[in-house]
């Protein structure tokens, strides 16, 4: 193995011989500078892994060579030692991005300590973090094959996601193909959990019912309401747990989190249904019986999430909230930069609801856009974009200014997505529609094995547009194809997200609910 090359700047350099041999002896190529003028020569000729600088040095001090250090080398990490306790060298130099600060007199052991979370850090901890899932493997696999409740089921994917995210961090990605393994099984079991219990649980029948899409407002949202002036829900369509993850440490900068949970979105898992349950508190069938004018079937031409405000209004009368309320729908960045702007105006509000449609739009531009299908090519880069797009959003200017204020905020979503990749044949009549996770119509064909079906759609609480009219709905990975252009049509969707079936990432979405710092 190659030996690390390390630049060590200090006026008394003789002085630390013993250290440079103990260092050289741990496998370290070091060499040395009496000043920051000589060091700065020296790095530009040569190349080198980490350097140690000393803070009080004559001539050039140490913190002038560091701002000009790193002119020359940006990326290179440099670890300050000085005999000052002073804050504001500290300041100064923490300000100027060092890897590591050190007060002498240092032993030996602290430098190489130093040099090891500074050069090995990543190696390490993604030796640890393998380790670690290792451990977790067999405990996982395990637990799967219980019988679990829905809550069992929560906290198995969190699981799942904490370690999909942890090992995507490591160097070493060897584990992540055992998890993925792990994650497809864990799909396979869940689907299997939700056809046994999902008709129980909408019709009453089950005890451990989860809360669901049509419920949650009720149930959770309601009792939020109260415990401040200003409440603001922000429903970010299309978010799923593990990218709600990553954006909470952008987030709990303003935020404390109260409560992290998952709920259920019912199916189909598609913003024409999930979404009009949460904003009208009842389940799709109900809203086409009790708002005939306001529901449109999937047959019929049109916006099919256009009444939103009207159902939580309704909502919030049969909950007996009568609250000053306001409801706003964002879907381009100009009405976003619009709505930031207007955001101290909503604090007046008690209840404040904001759709955030961003999300599901990069879905839909994954699977229409070259240029976004080779930026998310995979679960990793789709999160790394929504993070980039939260942290740059008109969204995140409101997050801060909701922050400041005080006032309670709660984020959550209608549905996930899933990464497609398997295709799974279906026959139907030109009037079948053309989600490519859910199918509904009177004249299906397909493959029983691969769906989870409902015959009968008033089991599930889902409109019936005809008398034979049957549900379908793609589990774990698989996406629906039609045999016409068959090829074509499956290199052409597959590996892309989509949302309305059945999967851990579809169905189990977050619910956060968190308070000011």
């Amino acid at each position: 193995m190659e030996k690390l090359q390390l630049l060590w700047a200090d006026d008394e350099i003789e002085l630390l011989k013993p250290h440079i041999l103990f260092l050289e002896q741990k496998g370290y190529d070091v060499t040395t500078a009496k000043s920051g003028d000589e060091a700065l020569e020296i790095i530009k000729e040569r190349d080198f892994d980490a350097v140690l600088l000393d803070e009080n040095m004559p001539g050039l001090s140490g913190l002038e060579t560091l701002n000009r250090l790193k002119t020359i080398k940006t990326g290179l990490p440099v670890i300050m030692i000085t005999k000052s306790e002073e804050e504001y060298i500290m300041d100064d130099a923490i300000g100027s991005k060092i890897a590591d600060y050190l007060i002498k007199p240092v032993n030996p052991n602290q430098i190489l300590l130093s040099l090891k979370k500074t050069l090995d850090n990543r190696r390490l901890v993604s030796e640890k973090t393998n380790t670690e899932y290792r451990k977790d493997f067999q405990q996982i696999g395990m637990t799967l094959s219980d019988n679990l409740s829905f809550q069992e089921w929560s906290d198995v994917y969190k699981k799942i996601i904490y370690w999909d995210l942890e090992l995507d961090k490591a160097a070493d990605k060897s584990m992540l193909d055992v998890l993925k393994m792990q994650k497809t099984d864990a799909n396979t079991q869940f689907c299997k959990f939700v056809e046994k219990n999902y008709v129980a649980w909408l019709n009453n029948k089950a005890n451990d019912a989860p809360v669901m899409s049509h419920t949650l407002f009720k149930n959770r949202i309601a009792p939020e309401i109260d415990k401040s002036a200003s409440t603001f829900v922000l429903m970010i369509d299309n978010l799923r747990f593990d990218q709600w993850k990553v954006i909470e440490p952008v987030i709990t900068q303003y935020f404390k989190v109260d409560t992290e949970e998952i709920y259920c979105s019912i199916l189909p898992t598609a913003t024409q249904y999930a979404r009009n349950a949460f904003f009208a508190g009842l389940l799709p069938s109900e809203i086409e019986k009790r708002y005939p004018n306001l529901w449109m079937n999937d047959e019929e031409e049109g916006l099919k999430n256009q009444h939103e405000e009207e159902f939580l209004n309704e909502q919030l009368k049969r909950l007996g909230k009568t609250v000053k309320t306001s409801y706003n729908k964002i879907t381009n960045i100009a009405a976003g930069k619009r709505l930031a702007d207007s955001i101290p105006n909503l604090m007046q509000n008690k209840l404040n609801v904001i759709v955030y449609n961003f999300v599901d739009m990069l879905s839909h531009a994954r699977t229409d856009m070259e240029v976004i299908r080779e930026l998310a090519d995979d679960e990793p880069a789709y999160r790394s974009i929504t993070l980039s797009w939260f942290e740059h959003s008109p969204l995140f200017d409101m997050v801060r200014q909701i922050a400041e204020k005080k006032a309670r905020l709660i984020i959550t979503t209608d549905h996930g997505t899933v990464h497609v990749k398997e295709p799974s044949k279906v026959v139907g009549d030109k009037n079948v529609n053309t989600n490519l996770r859910y199918k509904t119509g009177k004249t299906l064909d397909y493959n029983k094995k691969e769906v989870f079906e409902i015959r009968n759609p008033h089991d599930a609480f889902l409109p019936k547009q005809h008398v034979s009219s049957a549900y379908i709905f793609a589990k774990e990975n698989k996406f629906f194809a039609y045999p016409n252009n068959y090829n074509y049509y499956v290199n052409y969707y597959k590996n892309t997200f989509q949302h309305g079936g059945v999967s851990l990432e579809e169905m189990l979405i977050p619910y956060i609910a968190l308070s000011a710092k």
